[in-house]
């Protein structure tokens, strides 16, 4: 594959403590397509120092539109994309790896395994599933899903063995605010969906006690971040404490007496509060 195929985009909003390093790693492109939320941070001062990156501003609704923007209305002509987020580092390895393969006329996409890093120590395991984040232009689209987007494509995908880096080095109270909305987001799906088409995850999730429980010793023994040191506790830890907002909004809707069609409502009105 010509590396001149692909454009890589990426959404930002106040990213300045990850931006430099994914945009080192993206040396190689001649075209990076940046989508900012009006960062209110030093992150478009970062990004300006790269040549190859076109800035857009848009105000954030949601994942998915956000992601549709980027992709159908920035002028991008290759016939590759490559959606990755801000803190999204690829390896050396993954680079070489494209270069050298020859996608079939029938693929559409490459889905891609991750290393999760705190603050740059990586970890045995994560919760953090493999994704396609390379794909024909023309072939794929977001949708939203809960508190972010599904790329829908059609078409077989192909897997690549080299990794990316998932390195977030926002702070805490950053992430706590983010999983806040997130998860909201996330319980009026669950209270939306009819019961059979939930996951098994979901539905242990609706138990309200059990996720936030399964969660702690499936990261710390199952996933072996008990080895990690203190970065695997924090991970564990991070994991938990999302898992507990989503059973606080859950079990909260329920002692109101949420409706599916009230807690979209809700949610919409907190979304544009």
């Amino acid at each position: 594959m010509l590396l001149s195929d692909i454009t890589p985009v990426l959404l930002t909003y106040n990213e300045s403590p990850n931006i430099g390093r994914t945009l080192e790693r993206l040396a190689w492109a001649r075209d990076i397509v940046i989508v900012d939320s009006f960062s209110e941070d030093d992150t478009l001062a970062i990004a300006g120092r790269y040549p190859q990156v076109r800035i857009f501003q848009r105000r954030f609704d949601e994942h998915a539109l956000q992601w549709n923007f980027a992709v159908r209305e920035t002028g991008i002509r290759t016939p590759w994309v490559w959606a990755l987020d801000a803190d999204y580092v690829l390896s050396p390895e993954l680079v070489a790896e494209l270069e050298r393969v020859e996608p079939a006329a029938e693929t559409v996409g490459f889905e891609t395994r991750f290393r999760y890093c705190i603050y740059g120590e990586t970890l045995r395991g994560s919760v953090y599933p493999a994704k396609v984040t390379l794909f024909r232009r023309d072939r794929g689209h977001f949708e939203q899903d809960g508190h972010t987007q599904r790329l829908a494509i059609a078409g077989p995908v192909a897997a690549l063995k080299g990794t990316i880096s998932h390195d977030d080095r926002k702070s805490l109270a950053r992430w706590l605010g983010s999983q806040a909305g997130y998860m909201r987001r996330e319980a009026v799906k669950l209270t939306c969906a009819a019961s059979g088409s939930l996951s098994a995850a979901d539905r242990l999730r609706n138990t309200i006690v059990l996720g936030p429980l399964v969660m702690f010793f499936y990261c710390l023994f199952w996933k072996k971040n008990i080895l990690d040191g203190q970065a695997g506790l924090y991970y564990t830890i991070q994991r938990t404490l999302a898992e507990l907002i989503l059973s606080a909004y859950l079990l909260e809707q329920r002692l109101r007496g949420d409706t599916p069609r009230t807690s979209a409502q809700a949610s919409n009105r907190e979304e544009l509060s």
